[in-house]
């Protein structure tokens, strides 16, 4: 029996979500004149909100683009090579109380859109948000350009994705309702975690390592790591000896969350056993 204590910090997209500030592009927002415009006329145009996602649009986002939050990306065919489908498309609630109207860049209205996304994509992909923690799959959202919200657009949309590996996303299936028990986004990695060899990638591709189970750490503060060691040790222990060939011969590595993790809502550790 032997156990590794590890400390490894996510490569997936909640965290990168948490500190994100970057943009995408809108396909329908106005540049501003360049060299070679034409002189502005003294009409003026009625300011467009643009298009509404809507659920069930498909988009071949890269990783970079899953981790911007403000943007439309143009919708592809589902039946073409796609990274994102659309799972749910909500409405900002931009108004305050004291009746002044918020940006659709703010902390607040992303917090807005991240927990309406985050909630439903369970129910999406037929799981419970248990299960979930051992899956690559992550929900993204976007919100409309501060030019479209100007003009009125006031939408969310909420996309699911999967990181294959670091920077890189999955091709996704034609549809994703009901695909969260598929072993080809289950969470595995490429070494024993706490290594250099570690990376975190999906158990449809080459990988060493299966994660099996997480432990929960309660408070709101996080705890020594000794403390969070010790807490984890017999759940996964038990994890291990229940998939292991010889119950007096096996091994688990118990990862610890980062305090990075922690701030961005990740409140519990995850067991790991050899594949």
């Amino acid at each position: 029996m032997r156990v590794l204590r590890s400390y490894v910090a996510a490569l997936g997209l909640a965290l990168a979500l948490a500190g994100c500030t970057a943009t995408t592009s809108d396909p329908g927002s106005d540049p501003g004149p360049g060299p070679s415009s034409p002189a502005p006329t003294t009409e003026t145009e009625a300011p467009d909100p643009g298009p509404r996602p809507k659920v069930g649009e498909c988009h071949a986002l890269t990783f970079g683009q899953a981790v911007s939050v403000v943007g439309r990306t143009a919708p592809v065919g589902c039946r073409t090579a796609h990274t994102a489908e659309t799972f749910l498309v909500g409405r900002l609630e931009l108004a305050t109380k004291a009746g002044k109207v918020r940006r659709v860049d703010s902390r607040a209205a992303q917090r807005q859109a991240g927990a309406a996304c985050t909630s439903r994509l369970p129910r999406h992909l037929g799981r419970t948000p248990r299960e979930l923690r051992l899956s690559m799959a992550q929900a993204v959202w976007f919100t409309p350009s501060p030019q479209r919200a100007e003009a009125g657009a006031d939408w969310f949309r909420c996309d699911v994705v999967v990181v294959a590996a670091e920077k890189r996303l999955l091709r996704l299936p034609r549809r994703t309702r009901g695909w969260g028990d598929a072993p080809a986004i289950a969470m595995c990695a490429t070494a024993a975690p706490g290594t250099p060899g570690f990376q975190r990638v999906t158990c449809g591709s080459r990988h060493s390592w299966v994660a099996v189970a997480t432990v929960d750490i309660p408070g709101r503060r996080l705890p020594r790591r000794d403390a969070i060691a010790d807490r984890m040790e017999a759940p996964c222990r038990d994890a291990a000896r229940s998939r292991a060939g010889d119950p007096l011969d096996f091994t688990w590595s118990q990862e610890i969350p980062t305090r990075a993790q922690w701030d961005a809502g990740r409140r519990y550790g995850i067991c790991w056993v050899p594949a």
